[in-house]
Parts: structure tokens; sequence; C-alpha cells
């Protein structure tokens, strides 16, 4: 049995205006071939700068907003995520977070997902990173 080689996909940046990761040195995202692969995104504005500190919801919410611009600027969206992970620094905010999906996500088939409980994220404030992966059509 041979196997040929397939040339490697292009992997292209994604990025906004301003890029509130760039200097961290990551991308916000990474499209290659009809996907987008997210970084983290954290309840932070586009300077940077954490919004909702100790409100969990106002967090969610940036973090979704932000995951949004990504998506766009990959040519994806969220009602084209197929994977999400999100961190989350307490497991009790589940409940809040379902409704949230709910609103955000709301097609089916629904969107597979981890939701995981960390100790810590990058900046002790943040309550929340969500991650996704989505489809470009």
């Amino acid at each position: 049995m041979s196997v040929t080689q397939q040339p490697a996909a292009e992997r292209v940046r994604v990025s906004a205006e301003p890029d509130w990761y760039e200097s961290a040195g990551i991308s916000l995202g990474v499209r290659v071939g009809n996907l987008v692969f997210t970084s983290g995104q954290a309840p932070i504005d586009a300077q940077g700068v954490t919004v909702g500190v100790g409100d969990f919801e106002t967090q969610a919410r940036q973090a979704l907003a932000n995951l949004s611009t990504v998506l766009t600027n990959g040519g994806s969206s969220l009602a084209d995520v197929v994977k999400a992970t999100v961190f989350v620094t307490d497991i009790a905010q589940q409940d809040i977070f379902a409704k949230l999906r709910a609103e955000h996500f709301p097609h089916k088939p629904h969107l597979a997902e981890s939701f995981v409980e960390v100790s810590s994220l990058a900046k002790s404030e943040w309550m929340i990173e969500i991650e996704a992966i989505g489809l470009v059509r």
C-alpha cells in the first residue's frame, strides 16, 4: 500500500482591528481550509481591558462577542461552530452559561462542547475563556 502525501493546507491568521492578542504573540484564530480554530476568547474589550470584573454573565457575554468577531473575521460564525471548549473558574456558573448557550447557539444539531472548571485563567480577574472550531461555508 502506498500513501500519497497531500500538500499541507495553508494556515491563515485571523485577526481583528485592533488585535487584542497581538501583544501576547498569538493569533486570535487560524483558518485552515474550511475550518476556523480560535484561541481562547477572554472577557476583554478591544483594548485588552477586562470587563465585568466579578460578574460572570457580563464576562461570558464579552467572551462570546469576541468569539463571534474572530469567527466572522475568519469567514465563519457562531451558527457554524461545531465544537467549543468553555473554561470557567467556578463550575457553579454552568446554569448561567446554559442560558447564554441557548441564546448564542440555538441551531441544531447542537454544538459539541466541553465545560471545564480550572483553578485560574491567564488573568486572575477572568472567570471564563471560550475557544471554538467553526465551519466556513
